[in-house]
């Protein structure tokens, strides 16, 4: 990578596609956990705050920044569930890497693929935590653009092999299936939530809808599983029956922003909630008894983008995979930003 430091690295949708696919799928998907798991093991170093959201009646586009007091992070993302009637992406994103002593930004990434990535790889670290010992089958329910990664992720981390896939779109599900031959599940279609869930040891719930929805009744969740409520991210927007939320031990990445947009939405302020990073650093206990249901309230949090950020820029000297921007104007004096105009302009006319 360049030193000059108005020259910054991008990477392209081209460029990520290329680096993620030289890598390998499930090695990104598991460096990306274990980025994200020593973030959260240092959880008090970083910035916290709700991210910052401009909610239409179309959707949402939300600004997710944090810094660990050397980088600074943030990430742009919209959520929009009617785009697909359009051929458009519910969910797209950009990112930015920084450094606070300078303030100068050291990476600008398309987050689209990106966050469909972390977004697993936080799903699948927290199952580690919260899953049932030996759990090998997954319910799917909601077979968009994120249901391929949750697979993966969880295949990779957890060894889930066996998949139960339910949308109410069949074609989802079909292309689902597609996607995913040949890469070592054993998969089966079903035609409704209820038969999805049968025999399933992990439900995901990831769904776009942006309402109040009841994706999983309480009759649909018998003891021993682990809810991994993906879909609900923004207020206004749910996917479990508040009965299954009353018998389930809860754990989410930051309370504050979670209480505003996820599941818990639906509760009292005071409910408990435990925090990931406080089961990964071994202060409060994640799965004790094989009966017990656990929900993973997952919405989102900056830090995890952060993560995600500082693994592709790691990754960049090696796989070559981006281009240089020239972003920033570098003055030959930096108090002397109307000469360089000046000196462009005599340039042009010679």
């Amino acid at each position: 990578m360049s030193a000059r430091l108005n020259i910054v690295p991008f990477i392209s949708v081209d460029h990520m596609m290329k680096l993620v696919l030289a890598i390998g799928v499930d090695r990104v998907l598991t460096d990306l956990a274990a980025y994200i798991e020593e973030d959260f093991r240092r959880w008090d170093s970083f910035d916290k705050t709700p991210r910052v959201a401009s909610h239409s009646e179309a959707g949402v586009i939300e600004l997710m920044p944090t810094s660990d007091g050397r980088l600074y992070g943030f990430k742009y993302v919209n959520g929009h569930p009617r785009n697909t009637r359009q051929g458009l992406q519910t969910v797209t994103a950009f990112g930015v890497l920084a450094d606070v002593g300078s303030g100068y930004p050291m990476l600008l990434t398309e987050m689209t693929i990106l966050t469909a990535l972390r977004t697993a790889a936080t799903s699948a670290l927290a199952a580690q935590y919260l899953a049932p010992k030996g759990a090998r089958t997954m319910a799917i329910i909601g077979n968009g653009a994120q249901a391929e990664f949750q697979a993966l992720a969880f295949k990779a981390l957890l060894g889930v092999d066996r998949l139960r896939l339910f949308d109410i779109d069949a074609s989802a599900s079909r292309k689902c299936l597609r996607n995913l031959a040949g890469l070592g599940f054993d998969i089966t279609v079903c035609a409704s939530g209820q038969e999805a869930v049968e025999g399933a040891d992990i439900i995901t719930t990831v769904t776009a809808d942006k309402q109040n929805a009841t994706i999983l009744t309480d009759n649909m969740v018998g003891t021993g599983i682990h809810i991994n409520a993906v879909g609900g991210d923004c207020p206004g927007k749910t996917e479990l029956h508040r009965d299954i939320l009353l018998r389930s031990d809860i754990f989410a990445e930051y309370t504050p922003q979670t209480r505003i947009e996820g599941e818990i939405q639906q509760l009292p302020p005071d409910h408990p909630v435990t925090e990931l990073w406080q089961v990964i650093t071994g202060q409060a206990p994640g799965r004790s008894s094989a009966s017990q249901v656990t929900l993973f309230d997952s919405v989102g949090f900056a830090i995890e983008d952060f993560s995600a950020l500082r693994y592709i820029r790691d990754k960049l000297p090696a796989t070559g995979f981006f281009e240089e921007l020239d972003l920033l104007a570098d003055p030959d004096e930096p108090r002397d930003l109307f000469g360089m105009l000046l000196r462009a302009k005599a340039a042009a006319a010679a």
